[in-house]
C-alpha cells in the first residue's frame, strides 16, 4: 500500500490499516443489522397500528419484540460510530491543546473510555449468562431474552478492540508527531472539518459507499 504521493506506509501505519481493514468490515456489517433492524422496526410498528385499528388485531408480543430490538439498534452501531468520529465529544479543553500535548490528551480519553467499557463488558457478560443458565424469557410471548443480552457483551467488545486500535494510532503519534494521523478522531477547526466532510462524501461517491478513505482524517463530534 502507498500513499498517494507514492511513498510507502511505515511499518507502523501498515499494522494499523491492516488490523483497521478487518475490523473495520465487522463494524460495518453489525452497523448494517442496527439499521435493518430500526428498518424492520418500523414497519412492525405500521402493522401493529394498522392492525390495532383497522382489524382489531394487533401484533402478538409487539412490546416484547421491540424491547429485545432495542440492545440491537442501541449497541451494534456503537464500534462504528467510534471509528468514524460520530460520538459526541467535549472539546473545550482538547481544543486548545497542539502537537504532542493534544495527542496525549487524546490517548489518555480512550485509556478511560477501555477501562469503563471493559468493566460494561464484564458486567453484561455477567447478565447474558444468568439469562442463559436460567431460560429467561420475556412476559408476554416468551421470547428468550439470552440473544439480545448477548448483542451486549459482543457489541462493546467490539467496541474494545476499536479502542485499542485507536489507542495504538494515538500512541504512535505520540512518540512522533510528524506521522500520519490516518483515520483518527481529532480535533479540527470549522474549515478542515468541511473539507473533510466534502471529501469523504466524494471518496463514498466514487466508491459506492465502501468506508471512509483512510487518508481523509475523522472528526470530533459536537463539542
Amino acid at each position: 500500500m502507498s500513499k498517494p504521493n507514492g511513498s510507502t506506509y511505515p511499518k507502523s501505519d501498515m499494522a494499523y490499516l491492516r488490523f483497521n481493514g478487518a475490523l473495520g468490515k465487522i463494524e460495518n456489517l453489525f452497523n448494517l443489522i442496527a439499521a435493518t433492524s430500526i428498518l424492520v422496526l418500523m414497519l412492525l410498528a405500521v402493522v401493529q397500528v394498522v392492525g390495532r385499528n383497522l382489524f382489531n388485531q394487533p401484533v402478538p408480543g409487539f412490546i416484547d419484540i421491540t424491547e429485545q430490538a432495542m440492545a440491537v439498534f442501541a449497541f451494534m452501531g456503537i464500534a462504528y460510530c467510534q471509528r468514524v468520529g460520530g460520538h459526541i465529544r467535549m472539546e473545550l479543553v482538547v481544543g486548545v491543546f497542539r502537537g504532542r500535548t493534544q495527542w496525549i490528551a487524546e490517548f489518555l480519553g480512550v485509556l478511560a473510555i477501555l477501562l469503563v467499557v471493559s468493566v460494561l463488558i464484564y458486567g453484561s457478560y455477567l447478565h447474558f449468562d444468568r439469562a442463559w443458565t436460567f431460560g429467561d424469557s420475556t412476559m408476554d410471548i416468551a421470547i428468550p431474552t439470552w440473544p439480545s443480552k448477548f448483542v451486549v457483551p459482543a457489541a462493546l467488545s467490539l467496541l474494545w478492540l476499536r479502542l485499542v486500535l485507536q489507542l495504538f494510532g494515538y500512541a504512535r503519534l505520540v512518540i512522533n508527531t510528524s506521522a500520519s494521523v490516518l483515520d483518527l478522531p481529532h480535533v479540527m477547526d470549522a474549515a478542515s472539518h468541511a473539507q473533510a466532510e466534502i471529501e469523504e462524501t466524494f471518496h463514498s461517491a466514487e466508491n459506492g459507499d465502501e468506508g471512509p478513505d483512510l487518508n481523509t482524517p475523522a472528526h470530533g463530534g459536537a463539542s
